[in-house]
């Protein structure tokens, strides 16, 4: 007898397991049971499977799909099965598209086929025509893959997560903002629309996007990203980007930046929509601000102006625009032994300025969240070759990357843990390797040991203290077997 997939699903989400979603709407159940081989899939991948399909459950893909006006026959590579199988491609070693086809030959819940077409049903059947191990089907519908219903899947479920995250007591809901460069595979529409870097030696080989990211301060969670081109006419900063995606922000959360984004436009975008902002200015800028030289220990109300280069490169500023806050100095020891500095931050929090100053010494979590996103998930080099496959690629990494980090915070909360001092590739590492332990487990009670054991090693999956190296960054360069290849 199989292990029930609902009794693990409590196990490990039982905030999340419901017969709704949080926003009230139901949850249609399967329209048959699953068999047995796909009862051991689910357990299989019960960590991040389950609460995939807690969140996305088959009426949000439909809804999504009738709103994107995409009519979707019924088949057995399904926009569900195929988002699905994006996600463990982010999640596994390799991250191939036989791997992924391999999830799916492996068995998935007969759930993500309420009413299975005819090649699904005659696979279930003892002796019966196997799927195809060949990865030109699938390769296909992820081509075929609505954008607009990826968007709406990835925004649906960070707003679930973040929803059941804001239940938390004592706690505020921060976003700390920072961009970072991705490079994708060459070419003719990518490198129109993403132009490569150029430089005295000629163009470079690789297209390159700039991509904003948001983080969650207390869970990690992310927003879906931000990006445009770096380079060409219609290169964008990451200023702009942040002015476009503050409308997805939840509402009233804060935002935390670096002097990158301590301009004007971006104050004055968040104060519009009602969002409390902790910004690192320059000390050129908080001089001016301040009106003369920065004293430590300061804490001003000021009235924040645009200058006439704001204006220049925001024209739509209306003309009495003016962003009410305070500037704060303080003299800061750096972590890594470096000399201490006079740190300038314009804020709209009322809270005190050890609050904010402690707020803002947070924000080197997010440079965490990006080698996470580029190593341990390999978006630092796309492999696909058209505008749209690098939407839905970058969409679909950061719903991976959620998953993980809500399997992530629901560890932490049983054994009384910061998220954030939780290692993400630890937590993944832990999953892979009990999911088929559990799986493969031959009554109940084994499973639920091994499950227990899963837990166990999970919460120990902490951090380790440790300080900021004071040596400066470098990388060694890596030996080349061949010669450059040069156009």
């Amino acid at each position: 007898m199989f292990f029930s997939v609902g009794c693990i699903l409590r196990w490990t989400f039982p905030n999340l397991f419901s017969d709704t979603l949080l926003d009230g709407s139901l949850v249609s159940p399967p329209a048959a049971a699953p068999d047995a081989s796909s009862a051991v899939a689910a357990l299989e991948k019960a960590d991040v499977l389950a609460l995939f399909q807690q969140l996305l459950p088959l009426p949000i893909f439909w809804a999504a799909l009738k709103q994107a006006k995409v009519r979707e026959n019924n088949r057995v590579y399904t926009s569900a099965v195929v988002v699905w199988l994006m996600v463990c491609q982010r999640l596994q070693a390799e991250g191939t598209l036989e791997s992924a086809v391999l999830e799916l030959l492996g068995g998935l819940p007969g759930s993500f086929w309420p009413q299975p077409c005819k090649r699904v049903e005659e696979a279930a059947k003892e002796g019966g025509p196997r799927l195809s191990k060949q990865t030109g089907a699938y390769n296909k519908a992820r081509q075929e893959l609505s954008l607009a219903v990826v968007e709406q899947c990835c925004d649906h479920a960070f707003q679930q997560l973040i929803q059941q995250a804001q239940l938390a007591p004592n706690r505020r809901l921060a976003f700390f903002f920072d961009g970072t460069t991705v490079r994708t595979s060459r070419s003719e529409e990518l490198a129109a629309t993403y132009p490569p870097t150029s430089n005295q030696h000629g163009e470079s080989h690789w297209p390159l996007l700039r991509m904003l990211v948001a983080h969650d301060l207390y869970t990690g969670l992310a927003m879906r990203p931000q990006w445009g081109p770096v380079n060409g006419s219609e290169a964008v900063s990451e200023q702009s980007l942040l002015e476009k995606a503050i409308d997805r922000l939840p509402s009233l959360a804060a935002i935390v930046g670096d002097a990158n984004f301590g301009v004007f436009s971006v104050a004055y975008a968040a104060d519009q929509r009602s969002h409390p902002v902790v910004l690192r200015l320059t000390t050129v800028r908080a001089q001016s601000l301040a009106g003369g030289p920065l004293q430590d220990g300061s804490d001003r109300r000021i009235q924040w102006r645009p200058t006439r280069e704001d204006r220049r490169s925001h024209p739509q500023l209306p003309k009495d625009a003016v962003v009410s806050g305070r500037l704060i100095v303080r003299q800061v020891q750096p972590s890594n032994g470096a000399a201490p500095f006079l740190l300038a931050l314009f804020t709209t929090l009322e809270d005190s300025p050890e609050q904010v100053v402690e707020l803002y010494g947070k924000r080197w979590n997010i440079e965490v969240d990006l080698r996470h996103l580029k190593g341990t998930l390999r978006l630092e080099e796309l492999t696909c070759t058209s505008v749209e496959m690098v939407a839905k690629e970058i969409d679909v990494a950061m719903l991976a990357y959620n998953l993980v980090r809500a399997v992530m915070y629901l560890t932490a909360q049983k054994a009384g843990l910061e998220p954030r001092g939780i290692s993400f590739t630890q937590v993944r590492n832990v999953l892979q390797v009990f999911g088929p332990r559990i799986a493969a487990a031959a009554d109940e009670r084994t499973a639920r040991k091994l499950y227990e054991d899963m837990q166990y090693y999970l919460s120990q999956c902490k951090l380790p203290q440790r300080r900021r190296s004071s040596y400066p960054r470098g990388v060694w360069p890596k030996p080349k077997s061949y010669p450059a290849r040069h156009a």
